[in-house]
């Protein structure tokens, strides 16, 4: 079976922004860190991850476990929404776009990116859109899952707008930190942190979409929740209906219920190779809608072993793992 990566990682280095930085930011020196960290040391435990810095090193992998294309998502740039200084955050926006385009999309047609936006400059991350998209040739757009900000405000909705006009995705993606507004920042250990982070970042994102009507305002927007399985949507969804139907008042530019918008064939969702929930995933959501993702080269990945995993499930039909390893994947990213 094909396979198509729709969410891998570079490990992109300061040095490798810095060269792409507009002036006058080029001059900053290197001596801390562009982003702000979290608190939790990921080099402990060996948690710290592979690096995959080069399209050379992406091509390899790919060679070796038969994955026909991939699209590239951050790493440093994952912890972008903590950033306080939104000029400062443009700047960053810009220059890895501009590195994605120039040390990856351009050096092999098999490999993707998505632009990374600065959500503490909406008016910007949707300049940002015409450009990444028209003139560097990015795959979609990525907005954070964490941070202080919800995804459904009216502040973003020249995004979307902008994403719509140019078909373009959105991916929302989370930083796996204890920061964020999710609630997880009272934990004391990396491990409960970690545990929570990721899908209570996205169940705070698709809430703040969807009952703020953006499907309802912009019904050709393919969006994308990823790093935090599918099992999760189902239960979610009944739970947004179950509200919506005690509270409709609130949530006004609604025409239907939660779930007939996830439904909808725009909004899609990664999985993991092992989940339980897999199965009832692709039936509650839509099994054109959940996309495989390898993760690599980060610590908490099962790749490569997850291809297989998927390839082997007794209860998954053929054609749906042919959906969920290439074609809805191809039909997200319009490949």
């Amino acid at each position: 079976m094909t396979v198509l990566d729709a969410d891998g990682h570079v490990t992109e280095s300061y040095e490798q922004l810095a060269r792409y930085l507009d002036e006058p930011y080029r001059r900053r020196p290197l001596t801390f860190p562009f982003y702000a960290w979290d608190g939790w040391d990921r080099r402990l435990l060996g948690t710290l991850g592979d690096v995959a810095g080069d399209a050379e090193t992406w091509l390899r992998v790919m060679d070796k476990h038969g994955i026909e294309q991939v699209v590239l998502y951050p790493t440093l740039g994952l912890f972008m929404s903590f950033l306080k200084d939104p000029i400062w955050a443009v700047a960053l926006c810009r220059a890895y776009n501009t590195l994605m385009a120039e040390e990856f999309i351009k050096k092999s047609p098999r490999i993707k990116a998505v632009a990374l936006l600065p959500v503490q400059d909406p008016d910007a991350a949707a300049k940002e859109v015409r450009r990444a998209v028209r003139e560097l040739g990015h795959s979609g757009v990525m907005l954070a899952a964490d941070g202080s900000h919800v995804l459904g405000d009216a502040r973003f909705h020249g995004v979307y707008e902008e994403a719509q006009k140019l078909d373009a995705m959105v991916g929302v993606h989370a930083s796996g930190s204890h920061l964020g507004g999710a609630g997880v920042d009272v934990f004391p250990r990396f491990i409960q942190a970690h545990t929570c982070s990721h899908p209570f970042g996205q169940m705070r994102q698709i809430t703040s979409i969807v009952f703020e009507g953006v499907p309802e305002r912009f019904p050709d927007l393919r969006i994308a929740f990823l790093e935090a399985g599918a099992g999760w949507a189902p239960y979610w969804m009944e739970r947004m209906d179950d509200e919506y139907a005690k509270r409709a008042v609130e949530a006004p530019a609604l025409k239907k219920k939660p779930s007939d918008y996830v439904r909808a064939g725009k909004i899609y969702f990664s999985c993991e190779a092992d989940e339980w929930l897999l199965p009832q995933a692709l039936k509650l959501v839509g099994e054109n809608q959940i996309v495989y993702a390898s993760d690599f080269p980060h610590w908490d990945n099962s790749f490569p072993g997850n291809i297989d995993e998927i390839k082997e499930r007794g209860d998954l039909t053929d054609a749906q793992k042919r959906k969920v390893l290439a074609d809805n994947g191809r039909r997200l990213y319009k490949l």
